[in-house]
């Protein structure tokens, strides 16, 4: 246990550090009126939040482990990289405008892509990706 130093100060120096899934894995996605747990007009339903990358699906522009950053008010345009919700999951897609209709595309072509009615389900677009302890290895896609 962290004892509080002569200044009345708990030691952090000797707290355990958490692992990167742990620090990473509470993510407030948003659902239609805004993120689980918070109150439409709620001002963090409008904020960025980060998750990593699980998977092949997203190769090669995004690895297994890379951290991206979503903007959940983000501009949805054709190429975008988004979080879409459909058949009761989340997932991280390119959108892309075909055929008259939108579609949520893995880059990894052993994936199919998915036609969607509207961007209704898309709850946040990525306006930057990281590797997990590399400062220098930001990638950003938006302006």
């Amino acid at each position: 246990m962290n004892e509080p130093s002569d200044s009345g100060e708990e030691d952090v120096r000797q707290r355990p550090a958490a692992s990167a899934r742990q620090r990473l894995a509470a993510i407030p996605v948003r659902e239609a009126g805004g993120a689980p747990g918070v109150e439409v007009g709620d001002c963090t339903a409008a904020e960025p939040y980060v998750l990593q990358v699980l998977g092949d699906a997203m190769l090669p522009e995004f690895e297994d482990g890379d951290v991206i950053v979503v903007e959940p008010e983000g501009l949805a345009t054709d190429g975008a990289f988004v979080i879409a919700r459909g058949d009761g999951e989340y997932s991280f897609r390119q959108l892309a405008r075909a055929d008259g209709g939108w579609f949520l595309v893995a880059l990894n072509p052993a994936y199919p892509r998915r036609a969607i009615a509207d961007l209704s389900s898309v709850c946040g677009v990525v306006i930057q990706k990281s590797k997990p302890g590399r400062r220098r290895t930001i990638k950003r896609y938006v302006e």
